[in-house]
């Protein structure tokens, strides 16, 4: 746990970024495992959620300079 905390120094990005990806990919996921064939499961759409996720995880606080969130 340790080495996660260290990883995540930014939390109010990186949980902005996590939620906002979960909000994209959660009504993908749910077209997938319906059973309505109406419905569609697009994967560039569930992929750009998890990107987002990714962006939150990298990114660093606007409040934030580089030097509070140690980088060099």
């Amino acid at each position: 746990m340790g080495k996660l905390k260290a990883d995540i120094k930014n939390w109010r990005t990186t949980i902005l970024g996590i939620l906002g990806g979960i909000a994209i990919c959660v009504p993908q996921l749910i077209n997938l495992l319906d059973s309505d064939p109406a419905t569609v499961f697009q994967l560039s759409i569930f992929l750009a959620g998890l990107a987002a996720m990714g962006v939150g995880v990298a990114a660093k606080d606007g409040d934030k300079s580089s030097e509070d969130v140690g980088i060099k």
